[in-house]
């Protein structure tokens, strides 16, 4: 009897064992063609992007070495920039009128009642979204610490905006995302003036991203930083919500933070990042902060938005300083309850990760 089950039982994992073999031998063939090809291009953009994924970042060693992998990097990078947010630069406009704000194109803006608004975006390889969120005292961070203290899972985005009491959001920081657990957080996390994260160097290359207690988005370079160092600069700086990212570009990451700073575009090399999905904030100089979603590896046909696609959109909505969040599978916006973006990956793609911080925006007084 156990011979007449297990024989059909090895069939039927012989024939899977066989696909999968096809499978794999043919995508292993179809990068090599892509990416050996006459097209540097394709092999550099390959490259750049699949070293910004989470797990996937062996694949380039299928097709590069660790030398060609490096001086790809290299000639695709960033000029690094000043990123010591000159405040006067922004002056915020406190009429709470719905539709009294001019935009980049001096159309008229009409905000809905909690004074946002959506508008849809379509790029060359990708989708987006951006929330335009008028007053920028709304905008605060959510988290899933409690009295600062995180648990080992994270929750949906929609969650945490859900348990924060606010209508909106998207995702924030840089943080532990293996196995889809999220949650903690990486690097520093500041949540209404109380420090509840504080390891600004736990990796290279941190930056804080948040806003001080005029509402005013600071994007500021910690990495050398201890943990009594960043006391005294929250304390000085009067810093009341914040989380961080990375900027490093090498083999091992490749990531960007600043993508404007004080009216000036950062300056690329080559194509400067690869594309992917991406999630970016940026402040106006009316004070309106900027909230920017996009789609990629292969969402609706999409491969996903560059360094310098983030840039050109934040430009052409006037943002003074602006930023990119963490990305790629993370990248996710709620508004009223609803998935505006969600993530990209199969299997939560009407939802989000398990995330352990937020940007929020809470309801219009």
């Amino acid at each position: 009897m156990l011979k007449k089950i297990m024989g059909p039982v090895l069939k039927v994992l012989l024939v899977i064992a066989v696909t999968l073999f096809f499978v794999l031998g043919t995508f292993y063939i179809m990068l090599q063609k892509c990416c050996n090809g006459p097209s540097e291009a394709a092999r550099t953009l390959f490259i750049t992007t699949i070293l910004e994924t989470g797990q996937l970042k062996f694949l380039a060693n299928w097709v590069c070495s660790d030398e060609e992998i490096q001086e790809i990097v290299d000639k695709n990078s960033m000029e690094k920039v000043d990123t010591t947010v000159d405040t006067s630069l922004i002056s915020i406009n406190t009429d709470n009128a719905d539709s009294e704000s001019a935009d980049a194109s001096s159309d008229t803006e009409v905000f809905d009642e909690n004074g946002i608004r959506i508008e849809e975006i379509s790029g060359r390889a990708f989708f987006a979204k951006m929330m335009i969120i008028k007053d920028p005292s709304q905008v605060v961070m959510a988290t899933t610490s409690k009295n600062g203290s995180w648990g080992e899972y994270g929750k949906n985005l929609d969650e945490i905006i859900a348990d924060k009491g606010a209508v909106g959001g998207v995702n924030a920081g840089i943080y532990v995302s293996v196995g889809n657990k999220g949650g903690q957080p990486l690097g520093v996390v500041v949540e209404n003036g109380q420090i509840t994260y504080n390891q600004p160097s736990i990796l290279p290359g941190l930056y804080m991203i948040g806003f001080n207690n005029d509402n005013i988005l600071i994007i500021k370079d910690i990495s050398g930083m201890s943990s009594s160092d960043f006391e005294a600069y929250v304390k000085e700086e009067g810093i009341r919500d914040a989380h961080c990212f990375q900027e490093e570009s090498s083999d091992a990451n490749n990531h960007f933070v600043s993508l404007i700073s004080n009216g000036e575009a950062r300056v690329l090399n080559g194509t400067g990042s690869g594309a992917n999905p991406r999630t970016a904030i940026g402040q106006r100089a009316d004070g309106a902060v900027l909230f920017l979603v996009t789609d990629g590896r292969g969402a609706s046909g999409h491969l996903g938005a560059t360094a310098s696609d983030l840039i050109g959109i934040m430009q052409e909505y006037g943002a003074v300083n602006a930023a990119n969040l963490d990305g790629g599978s993370s990248s996710t916006m709620v508004y009223n309850g609803a998935y505006e973006m969600s993530s990209v990956t199969f299997y939560y793609k009407n939802s989000s990760w398990k995330l352990p911080t937020a940007f929020a925006v809470m309801p219009k007084n």
